[in-house]
């Protein structure tokens, strides 16, 4: 594993949004094609099969937390807890999530959250920079099958949508508009019938959800969290309610640092894991603390050999929890962390794909840079 330093393509502004990336400048680029990061066929097999491997071991930790009734560790109300287990118990249909990794290509690559509820930076993994590839590096390969195993799962879940058809909504503004967007594209590649709008226009009549123009919801895809909705005015109608909600709401579980110590209680010593403690950092001398529900790297605390680091936030109300630190390595003055992909199709391994996000400090946060990979 090894960053290079590129030169961007001539227009690339033009091209990445052609591609539907219109957040690719701030302050500085978002998305950064003047490097990228060349990976061995063998290492991306050891992130396919770490990533698969985690997928198996978070399931197996979510019904740890059901059988225990282990939720107030999690800050999850008890309001929620029957639209968990019933969601669970139902087994509803679920698309992705997305696996932030540690990786050097040195030691085996560490688990640092799971964002399984509403991960973003998916348009740049499954499509800006496969496009990147076709046009600079075309004789290389990319660990990246992201856009067709969505199209494939939009294809098997059809049973689970009345009438193939399936309902996007997100917050209105422009990350998550053009997100779902992708994903809307996906599902009407795969054959289904579907509409987008901003989720405040949800509403309810007594019996059922509606969208605009007074529609019944049957399924919606709705990038906006689990730990918000079940705060919302309508929350105590999502359990009985006919709505089919992707991600189901079972995946509040996964999304929640919490899941981190209870893998730890599960496979301590993983190669994979990080140790990780509710409440205190026990005998670690140098750690990260993470609030449950946080967000974007918000309210993170970093404390290592020589170094403290905070990040501002709004979020840390509901507790905490801590984090071995990582052995994050630096590649040309950069951090990176690979998010690893997984869509949740019934006949194949989970693992889909990566995307790379890179900053100046070791606590990536919303205005990372995304940087393309290959492989050889």
């Amino acid at each position: 594993m090894r960053r290079i330093e590129c030169q961007p393509r001539s227009g690339w502004q033009q091209r990445v949004e052609e591609a539907g990336l219109l957040w690719h400048s701030g302050v500085e680029p978002y998305w950064n094609e003047s490097a990228f990061y060349e990976f061995t066929a063998r290492e991306i097999e050891l992130l396919e099969s770490a990533t698969s491997e985690l997928a198996e071991m978070a399931l197996a930790a979510a019904q740890r937390i059901i059988d225990t009734k282990s939720y107030a560790r999690l800050g999850i109300p008890e309001s929620a807890i029957a639209l968990v287990e019933n969601s669970w118990m139902a087994e509803p249909p679920s698309l992705y999530g997305r696996f932030d990794l540690a990786y050097d290509g040195v030691h085996p690559p560490k688990l640092l959250e799971y964002n399984a509820d509403t991960p973003t930076s998916l348009l740049e993994a499954a499509a800006v920079q496969w496009y990147w590839l076709e046009d600079v590096f075309p004789a290389a390969d990319q660990f990246n099958s992201i856009h067709e195993r969505l199209i494939a799962r939009w294809r098997e879940l059809a049973q689970y949508l009345p009438g193939r058809r399936i309902d996007f909504c997100s917050m209105d503004d422009l990350e998550d508009g053009m997100t779902v967007t992708y994903l809307m594209d996906t599902a009407r590649q795969a054959g289904l019938t579907s509409s987008i709008f901003p989720i405040d226009e949800i509403g309810w009549d007594g019996e059922s959800f509606l969208g605009p123009h007074a529609r019944p919801l049957e399924a919606v895809f709705k990038l906006y969290p689990w730990e918000w909705m079940v705060r919302e005015e309508f929350a105590e109608h999502l359990d009985v309610a006919r709505t089919t909600w992707i991600e189901p709401a079972w995946k509040m579980l996964l999304s929640n640092k919490g899941i981190l110590p209870v893998l730890w209680e599960l496979y301590p010593g993983h190669p994979n894991l990080l140790e990780a403690r509710f409440d205190s950092p026990g005998e670690m001398t140098q750690w990260i603390r993470k609030p449950l529900l946080g967000r974007e790297g918000a309210n993170i605390t970093l404390h290592g050999a020589g170094e403290h680091l905070e990040t501002a936030g709004e979020y840390g109300e509901e507790g905490y929890v801590y984090q071995e630190l990582a052995p994050l390595r630096q590649f040309q003055g950069r951090f990176p962390v690979i998010g690893s992909w997984v869509v949740e199709e019934t006949e194949s391994v989970p693992a889909a794909g990566i995307g790379i996000r890179e900053s100046d400090s070791p606590i990536i946060t919303n205005t990372s840079r995304f940087v393309p990979h290959l492989f050889l």
